[in-house]
């Protein structure tokens, strides 16, 4: 289904709405990852370009827009981090992985910190989440790195 920019700019704007009306849960809770454990846009963008070294990538958010994305879907409730964590069966602790949200800011944000909490638990050594501190319009479409097409 192909979706209009009109429609995609409703969508995403009725997604960051909802997300901020959780807005005091998530700002209560510290961020739980390191500065070092962000991935650059443009970096995850070439690695999909030149199809090298791309990374495991999981959408823990409203839309899997990143091609190649593994759609998980958002993770802020039990439901969802059983399907991340299933989604994670079989993969190497150690395999690059990057989970992206981009919903809204990071403080607003009901998915990143259980998603790099699962990570964290489940033992994976080697993941990053995609630096949308934003949103993914504004971090990753309105630069025009590499999308799926709704």
């Amino acid at each position: 289904m192909l979706l209009t920019k009109n429609s995609l700019t409703l969508i995403l704007g009725a997604l960051f709405t909802l997300c901020t009306l959780s807005e005091n849960a998530a700002a209560q809770n510290p961020v739980n990852w390191l500065p070092e454990q962000l991935m650059k846009p443009e970096v995850l963008a070439q690695a999909l370009q030149a199809d090298k070294d791309v990374p495991l990538i999981i959408n823990i958010g409203p839309a899997a827009l990143i091609p190649r994305s593994v759609d998980v879907g958002a993770v802020q409730n039990k439901e969802g981090r059983e399907k991340l964590a299933t989604a994670l069966k079989g993969v190497e602790k150690n395999a690059a992985v990057v989970v992206y949200c981009g919903c809204c800011p990071y403080e607003h944000c009901p998915n990143v910190r259980p998603a790099i909490e699962l990570l964290k638990t489940s033992g994976f050594t080697n993941y990053k989440l995609l630096d949308l501190p934003r949103n993914i319009k504004a971090d990753w479409l309105d630069k025009g790195y590499p999308r799926n097409k709704l």
